[in-house]
């Protein structure tokens, strides 16, 4: 029987952030907690009583700030083990810790600190205090602001991290009196694609819930000193379940990483047994390896033989019905594979997910048949974080059944809706907005269109708002699509055009690790990527292969021309999102020239 809501929350009744992190450093107050990397290059860490004893100090800081129940405390940092410290600190005094994109710019700080009504400001250096200066006469309701680092350069008036931790140390536990599973332990703001960014507000009671109901679905016995890399924004609700709420409630081993760049060489240090990362992230490895391997073409055709007849496998072994023939020939395979594992910093682990966009459901099959067990997750900010998920029993191409204790079903249009303990609280001030999400029998509607199979696994079609209308008035995908186009070696990136168009099209961006190694291969030359982009080899190798990618979909919804790029989208840019979602008006209006050349 699946586990029901009531069920997940019998579990954690009465329960708190605040309290399951008392739990975890009373049961594994000597474990490492946190780890970091010093300047000089030297690794240091600290176990969770002395995680416990630097929030401690914290709280006492805050308290003789004024800061209590109901509080707001704007966060801005980079993945720094200080990050966790402040955060932690807030919930002890019954406040609500919001983390902000760090690239937000001073107009967007200003509106979300007073948005949020927040009273504290917690900056990690000056970097982030001068997005604070220019428009601090304009916060409102913000009483102060502590900068932990550079306090050096901290100007008149800015409080500093040790000012902050001198004013002596709480006592933990009576402390968390003051939190209560009913009080907005967070909020999340949307990263405003579609307007400005809307405050998404999640009870204690949501966190606990649903980190109960992901501990559930984790192929770990014992999760106590797993070993995660912690890498995105902060403000990213996957980045809060995975590395901080997971963390700290299931006593993971967490690695700051304070730069997204920094990831690989992380990943071959740290050899996680637990990675999250948004499609990009997977999308850079899998180009990696086979831009690798381009330079050996006979091992790269043995290697490809591989991968082809460990994909079958790789579903049998999972759904435990292989033969031992096929167990034999698995295990042969994965032997082959551990280097591949090892170079990229994998070979230890034991659960890999993507999420936050759509992933094409041959390069998740590939990462499984190499023995990297990447599986799919879909939620929202709204439903704090997961909605589905399974780590095994996977099925490439949809996001999997829904989470233990979650009800999800398709609303009569087919969108997907859900409800449970994971489901949010409402968005801050925009009692509109929250009745058009949350309906009155509390289905939370994802605004994303879906199937589902006779085992309960959903696929996502694509969000509805999103859905190409061409001008004979087909309905189409742009997500599907985009997925397809990345499967294409030299093609990193895409975005479907074709809204009131007569066919579909779609501007692509060349992988710059894999498209330079190719040219070289092939005896190309070129002085940048750009360069290539316009090569007439680079066109007719990327068309040679478009339709192939496209043979699955009907003519109608089918990629007919390409406007190859050479300029990658980075996150949180016109293009991107922080967390890599396309900004489809931002790259139309970019590109406006050469999607009209595509129709011309």
């Amino acid at each position: 029987m699946p586990v029901t809501s009531d069920e997940i929350m019998s579990v954690v009744e009465g329960q708190t952030v605040a309290s399951q992190f008392l739990k975890v450093v009373a049961s594994h107050g000597e474990q490492v907690a946190l780890r970091w990397q010093e300047p000089d290059g030297s690794w240091s860490e600290l176990t969770y009583s002395g995680y416990a004893e630097r929030v401690a100090r914290i709280v006492a800081g805050y308290q003789k700030l004024g800061i209590g129940a109901g509080d707001r405390i704007v966060l801005m940092m980079r993945n720094v083990p200080e990050f966790h410290f402040a955060d932690m600190a807030a919930y002890f005094c019954g406040a609500t810790p919001i983390s902000i994109y760090n690239s937000s710019s001073p107009d967007q700080v200003e509106y979300l600190v007073n948005h949020s009504e927040a009273k504290l400001a917690v900056l990690e250096n000056k970097v982030f205090l001068d997005r604070f200066l220019p428009v601090r006469d304009n916060l409102r309701e913000l009483d102060a602001i502590v900068m932990l680092k550079d306090t050096e350069h901290a100007p008149e008036g800015i409080i500093t991290g040790g000012t902050l931790e001198g004013a002596g140390a709480a006592d933990l536990r009576a402390a968390a009196a003051n939190c209560d599973p009913d009080h907005i332990a967070t909020m999340i703001y949307t990263s405003g694609t579609t307007g400005p960014p809307k405050g998404v507000m999640l009870s204690h009671r949501n966190i606990c819930w649903t980190v109960e109901s992901l501990r559930q679905c984790l192929p770990f016995e014992d999760p106590g000193g797993k070993r995660v890399v912690s890498y995105l924004p902060m403000a990213h609700i996957a980045e809060r379940a995975t590395s901080h709420y997971s963390g700290s409630f299931l006593a993971y081993e967490v690695t700051c990483c304070p730069e997204v760049s920094q990831l690989s060489a992380y990943l071959g240090h740290v050899k996680p047994n637990l990675v999250f990362g948004v499609p990009r992230v997977w999308e850079k490895i899998y180009a990696g390896v086979n831009a690798a391997l381009a330079a050996d073409p006979e091992r790269q055709k043995q290697f490809n033989e591989g991968v082809e007849a460990a994909k079958p496998l790789a579903a049998k072994v999972d759904w435990q019905t292989a033969t031992d023939d096929e167990l034999a020939t698995w295990e042969f395979l994965q032997a082959v594979f551990s280097q591949v594992r090892e170079l990229v910093g994998l070979d230890q682990c034991e659960a890999a997910i993507t999420g936050a966009a759509p992933i094409p459901a041959e390069m998740l099959s590939w990462f499984r048949a190499i023995g990297i067990p990447l599986a799919e997750i879909y939620g929202m900010s709204e439903s704090s974080g997961p909605m589905t998920f399974t780590a095994t029993k996977i099925k490439a191409g949809t996001v999997g059944p829904a989470i233990p204790g979650c009800e999800v079903t398709l609303a009569d249009d087919g969108e997907i809706i859900c409800r449970g303990g994971n489901v949010f609280q409402g968005y801050l001030k925009e009692p509109e907005k929250t009745a058009e999400a949350l309906d009155d029998e509390g289905w939370l509607h994802s605004g994303d269109i879906g199937e589902v199979d006779g085992d309960g696994y959903f696929r996502i079609v694509d969000r509805k708002k999103e859905l190409i209308i061409t001008a004979g008035g087909k309905n189409i995908s742009p997500a599907n699509l985009e997925a397809a186009l990345k499967m294409i070696p030299l093609v990193g990136q895409a975005c479907a055009i074709g809204d009131q168009r007569p066919f579909v099209s779609a501007l692509v961006v060349l992988d710059s690790e894999v498209a330079p190694a190719w040219a070289t291969s092939q005896g190309i030359e070129f002085s940048d990527i750009h360069d290539l982009a316009s090569h007439p080899e680079v066109i007719e190798a990327i068309e040679a292969e478009l339709a192939e990618v496209m043979a699955p979909f009907n003519n109608a919804e089918r990629v007919k021309k390409v406007k190859i790029l050479g300029e990658e989208w980075m996150p949180d840019s016109d293009m991107l999102t922080p967390t890599s979602k396309l900004k489809r008006r931002g790259i139309h209006a970019r590109y406006e020239k050469d999607i009209e050349s595509i129709y011309t």
